[in-house]
């Protein structure tokens, strides 16, 4: 009589923990990435009232007669599957698609987790702001590039809150050379009408020069005054000295400011050549050196007027001259002033200067058995003696889990299943009550066989 109270009793107590279970996860059901549990049951131990026997020569056996005690919980479960991955339009904002955790660090303690919302702190660091933990990865250096041994760390965004100046390399031509330009004069010899084009380029120390270029017409000896496919150039800057370089070991002494460069084309229009007056360069860019007169350092720059031969570059056709300088690589430094995050969880810059590069990237880590993971609150899990050691990496390199930015994955709680498992655990818990008050009942009258 007693065992089915206490089976009854065992009933009460399991399911009401069934019953805390489930009303946790549906009070979370909007959690940012919350994981739901679930409880599984397993009988207790059993009562041996009477063995098995073997079947004797002219009969069969017997099965073993036992009498349960009721009932265990198994074991409380975390569910990890994926949640809903939801847009929010807020740029630190990131979200998993896979199994993998994000990892922070805080009060000497690593944790991890799935929820994305971060912040950045006022030292630039991107955090939790429900603990302020800081999420770890790695930075990159002052170029946008990543050490194969950098080491995981804080994401710290004060370490690149500048882009530094970038002195210009190169420098491209385009455009057309008209081949009957405008003579201004005839006498002593024809000169014609120079076409100019400038551009502003930077040196070392991001400071802007304004370079100017200068191309005149060169006419064959004698008169009539025909153009002879060639042209000179001559280079200069208010703000620089700017010298020919023949090669790399030549040093710049050829000044370029007295129409000491020479281009020519052939009768189709298509340029043959491009050099500094010096050396026959031939299908080799000229290169310069520039000098600036007050601050920074001299610099060199490679000037790439197209291939030869060919009418995507300079070109000398009869039509109005329109060459202009198409592109330059160097830049002024600039603060930063906007960041994204991509699927692989880089952390790309913004600058003021134009420029975007890598600051930082997100490490991600996994586990063996996340079901053994700790929870710790705020959304943090820790490793337990049976979830394994956490295996970093990186989204879309080791690690097959992907980063999904201005968007938070949700909570991944069923209300259809959370209420039917209610349903079921209420039914549970009364039938167990039943029980106990059965047996109450059954007692009464044992007792009151004796009056």
């Amino acid at each position: 009589m007693m065992r089915a109270l206490f089976a009854g009793v065992s009933g009460l107590r399991n399911h009401q923990v069934r019953m805390d279970v489930i009303g946790n996860n549906i009070a979370n059901v909007n959690t940012v990435a919350f994981k739901s549990s679930r409880v599984t049951f397993a009988e207790s131990f059993n009562q041996l009232l009477q063995g098995a026997t073997r079947p004797p020569a002219n009969s069969g056996g017997r099965n073993p007669t036992q009498i349960g005690n009721g009932m265990n919980i198994a074991s409380i479960d975390t569910e990890f599957t994926q949640g809903t991955i939801q847009s929010t339009g807020v740029k630190t904002d990131v979200a998993i698609s896979g199994d993998a955790f994000f990892v922070t660090k805080g009060n000497g303690k690593t944790l991890y987790t799935r929820a994305g919302n971060f912040q950045f702190d006022a030292n630039g660091r991107l955090v939790a702001p429900s603990n302020g933990y800081v999420v770890q990865g790695i930075n990159a250096d002052a170029l946008g590039n990543f050490s194969s041994s950098s080491a995981v760390t804080d994401i710290d965004l004060t370490l690149n809150r500048k882009s530094p100046a970038r002195a210009t390399q190169a420098l491209s031509l385009a455009g057309n050379l008209n081949l009957n330009q405008r003579i201004t004069a005839t006498a002593p010899a024809p000169v014609s009408e120079p076409h100019q084009m400038s551009i502003t380029v930077y040196d070392t120390a991001g400071q802007a020069h304004n370079l100017v270029m200068t191309f005149k017409q060169v006419f064959a000896a004698g008169p009539p005054a025909l153009p002879n496919n060639t042209w000179t150039f001559s280079m200069n800057s208010p703000t620089a000295t700017i010298k020919g370089l023949d090669n790399a070991a030549v040093p710049a002494t050829n000044p370029l400011d007295a129409d000491q460069g020479l281009v020519t084309f052939n009768a189709s229009g298509q340029m043959t050549d491009f050099n500094n007056g010096s050396v026959n360069l031939s299908a080799e860019p000229v290169r310069i050196r520039v000098s600036p007169t007050s601050g920074g350092t001299p610099f060199d720059i490679t000037l790439n007027p197209g291939s030869v031969n060919d009418i995507n570059g300079l070109s000398q056709f009869a039509n109005p001259s329109n060459g202009v300088f198409t592109a330059q690589d160097g830049y002024t430094s600039g603060d930063l002033q906007d960041m994204s995050i991509d699927s692989t969880g880089v952390v790309t810059g913004f600058y003021t200067n134009g420029v975007s590069r890598p600051v930082a990237q997100m490490s991600l880590a996994s586990f063996n058995n996340p079901t053994a993971l700790l929870r710790r609150g705020d959304n943090m899990f820790e490793p337990s003696a049976n979830s394994g050691v956490p295996v970093l990496g990186f989204a879309g390199t080791s690690q097959t889990s992907t980063i999904t930015a201005s968007a938070l994955e949700s909570s991944n709680v069923d209300l259809s299943e959370q209420f039917t498992e209610m349903i079921t655990a209420q039914r549970g818990f009364q039938a167990s009550a039943r029980v106990i008050t059965t047996a109450d009942e059954m007692l009464t009258e044992l007792v009151n066989l004796k009056r």
